[in-house]
């Protein structure tokens, strides 16, 4: 696959969009080290980011994430249909509009990149806040942007959000914005985002610029601080103001996944791409199940059923599909070696609502699962097909009923189904 280089200064978050992007591809994007003639010379607008491809130079942050997005249409960064792409397209243009402009001149003061300005500051929060939440109504019913997955629309607001959540955000501000949190939290905790932004943890308290007033303090300067020696609070009160250095560190390179040592310790001829592409290409399904079975290794490789153990607790079919989305989301750790499908069985009336499924995995063990998503801990599974284990053809029909069946399984209709691939 070919390679990237990407010029940006440390810890941009406009840069973030197309790293995050690239971490969901695996595409390999190498940063240069920051030198600003360099890019005045690569970039027409003499302006950063700009990324450096074999064909020539694209410029503006926006075209670069959306470049990178598209390398690869499997993941559906970009969405699967001409709809979904449009309207990612509308909530990219929506961050760079209503959210990186009042975040900007929020959180840049504090980072020391501009003076603060009482009016300024005042209708950026403002701004922000509206913004915040058109947002958060849209949350309301769904766990992503757009989709039951994430893409390039979440990957771009979060991007524009990081700082501020971080440094200015607090929890006063935040309160009428629950459903932005829960979204929010929910992005930054994934690998690919880690693997960028490092940790994100929220402002406990809105730290504030070089001759900004804190709007904690009361009138009368008595001041609610913490108790200690005299002429402590003056030192506190610095140290508060100082500006943060908002560059986030170059992440530690991580050690090889487990999965990836086993690929290169114990090899397997089955491919997992080419049954992901054989899965999606197929004329017919039983045509796809087929080519499957003479490409299986059951040394290298396992079938698990799961179920969840909490099948009672589901009353809303939207809200197991939700589930279903946010477990699938957060396996992302492991989507070169696992593929799956899992269902939302039933309906709402007469309430019985199962979420089930059936995955591959490479190895013998479904711990990795467990490891890089805690969700996989709430469910039963049971192994069909792997080592040391007879493949029969009961095996064979049941996975193909869970891979394949659009209508009816195990009795019960089909009132969901999302495909890990």
């Amino acid at each position: 696959m070919a390679s990237y280089t990407l010029h940006t200064p440390p810890g941009s978050f406009r840069a973030f969009k197309a790293l995050i992007a690239a971490e969901y591809n695996s595409v390999d994007v190498t940063v240069a080290d920051w030198d600003a003639s360099v890019v005045k010379s690569v970039s027409p607008t003499g302006k950063a980011p700009a990324l450096e491809t074999k064909n020539g130079v694209i410029f503006e942050s926006n075209a670069i994430a959306r470049f990178i997005a598209g390398l690869r249409t499997d993941t559906e960064l970009l969405g699967g249909t001409v709809y979904d792409r449009a309207v990612i397209d509308s909530w990219v243009d929506f961050a760079a509009n209503d959210i990186e402009l009042p975040a900007c001149v929020w959180f840049y003061p504090v980072a020391g990149y501009m003076p603060f300005q009482e009016a300024a500051y005042e209708k950026a929060k403002a701004d922000l806040a509206a913004a915040l939440t058109l947002l958060n109504t849209h949350l309301t019913t769904k766990t992503y942007l757009v989709g039951d997955q994430i893409t390039l629309a979440d990957i771009c607001v979060v991007s524009a959000l990081v700082y501020p959540m971080k440094l200015v955000c607090d929890k006063t501000f935040l309160k009428p914005f629950g459903n932005v949190v829960r979204w929010f939290t929910t992005c930054v905790n994934q690998p690919a985002f880690k693997a960028v932004i490092g940790e994100c943890p929220l402002a406990k308290k809105e730290l504030t610029a070089a001759g900004q007033t804190a709007k904690t303090a009361p009138a009368d300067g008595g001041g609610k601080k913490k108790k200690g020696k005299k002429g402590g609070d003056k030192k506190a009160e610095k140290k508060e103001k100082a500006a943060p250095d908002p560059a986030e560190p170059v992440p530690v390179k991580k050690v090889d996944h487990p999965y990836k040592i086993m690929d290169k310790e114990h090899p397997s001829p089955f491919s997992m791409d080419k049954w992901k592409k054989t899965y999606s290409n197929a004329a017919t399904y039983e045509e796809g199940m087929a080519a499957f079975w003479e490409m299986f290794d059951p040394k290298g490789w396992s079938i698990w059923h799961m179920n969840y153990n909490f099948n009672d607790e589901n009353k809303r079919v939207f809200m197991a599909g939700n589930a279903v989305g946010g477990f699938q989301q957060r396996s992302d750790e492991i989507r070169k070696w696992a593929f799956g499908v899992q269902d939302v069985l039933g309906q709402e009336d007469p309430c019985k609502i199962e979420i089930k499924g059936i995955w591959l995995f490479r190895g013998d063990t479904v711990e990795h699962m467990k490891q890089a998503n805690d969700d996989a801990n709430w469910y039963t599974w049971t192994k069909l097909a792997g080592q040391e284990m007879e493949l029969t053809e009961e095996t064979k029909l049941r996975v193909y009923n869970y891979w394949c069946q659009e209508n009816e399984l195990e009795g019960m209709p089909i009132a969901d189904s999302k495909v890990f691939k």
